[in-house]
């Protein structure tokens, strides 16, 4: 079965501006990361796929040094160019910044560019918290620079929390034209019962929108020590929410691979899915990230 895995990361520590990894090591949602402050270069992504029938991928910014987020991208484009990986780039711009059109643009100036990711995580856990501001997608002129992607043919990757999804929602119908593609799962990191019944509520309201796709991915964000059974009801509620034709299975590496192997994380996938039909597996496999990122 073909692959297209739409969220992976790539860096070169030696040669790249990447404060959380080369700088001193931060609490995260993810804990203890210092197994993945290496680089992982696409000769290290190769390997780990190397069992998987992975025929594209999508590269997500990976919070390079946001004073020059084009670098990011020049060099995955000359990575690209090389090895053919990754077929897709998601990029970083600040949608606030008052030059952020003339970022967008530096950006588009690169063949595989598809998208810009600007995480808008804000939680009450200082830890698991991204960004300053936890009213972002209202502010006006964050809506001016995300106003922007439609003219430039760029989709916008989400990455947020449940909380956030009632704004998230208001975004997307205002921008119905602005593809938006989900981070995570929605980034279930809260397991008390009550935190999961909400995260399914929030979910399937976000997926009234029409224009909102969900990357099922992350989940050993929430669930360091995962397994197949444990991340099952996430995988089946998330697809329950935006159906078959608007979900995509990714590995997040290697931050997920903190939690797993390549191997085990799809493998997993594949399981939670065995009872699905040929048509549908493809679709999450392949079929959709190939839409939706215009691969």
């Amino acid at each position: 079965m073909p692959i297209i895995d739409p969220h992976h990361h790539l860096y070169d520590l030696k040669t790249g501006n990447y404060p959380w990894l080369q700088g001193p090591m931060l609490k995260r949602v993810f804990g203890d990361y210092s197994a993945i402050r290496r680089d992982y270069l696409i000769e290290d992504f190769l390997a780990d796929i190397r069992n998987q029938n992975v025929v594209k991928s999508v590269h997500l910014q990976v919070e390079y040094d946001h004073n020059d987020p084009v670098a990011e991208t020049r060099w995955l484009q000359s990575v690209a160019d090389r090895y053919g990986y990754p077929h897709g780039i998601v990029g970083f711009a600040d949608l606030s910044s008052p030059d952020v059109e003339s970022v967008i643009a530096a950006h588009c100036a690169f063949e595989n560019i598809r998208g810009i990711r600007q995480c808008l995580n804000f939680h009450r856990d200082p830890v698991k918290t991204f960004i300053d501001s936890p009213h972002l997608m209202s502010d006006s002129q964050w809506r001016r620079g995300y106003g922007l992607l439609r003219q430039y043919g760029l989709s916008f990757d989400l990455q947020l929390y449940y909380t956030q999804m009632e704004e998230a929602t208001a975004l997307a119908r205002d921008f119905p034209d602005t593809p938006i593609v989900l981070n995570h799962t929605g980034m279930p990191v809260d397991r008390e019962r009550e935190e999961i019944e909400a995260w399914k509520k929030a979910m399937k309201m976000l997926a009234s929108a029409p224009n909102v796709s969900c990357k099922i991915s992350g989940l050993g964000m929430g669930d360091w020590r995962w397994t197949v059974d444990s991340i099952r009801p996430f995988v089946l509620d998330a697809i329950e929410a935006f159906g078959v034709e608007r979900c995509m299975f990714a590995s997040n590496f290697p931050v997920d691979k903190l939690f797993s192997s390549y191997d085990e994380l799809f493998n997993a996938f594949k399981a939670i899915t065995r009872d699905f039909s040929a048509a549908e597996r493809a679709a999450l496999f392949h079929d959709n990230a190939a839409r939706v990122y215009r691969l």
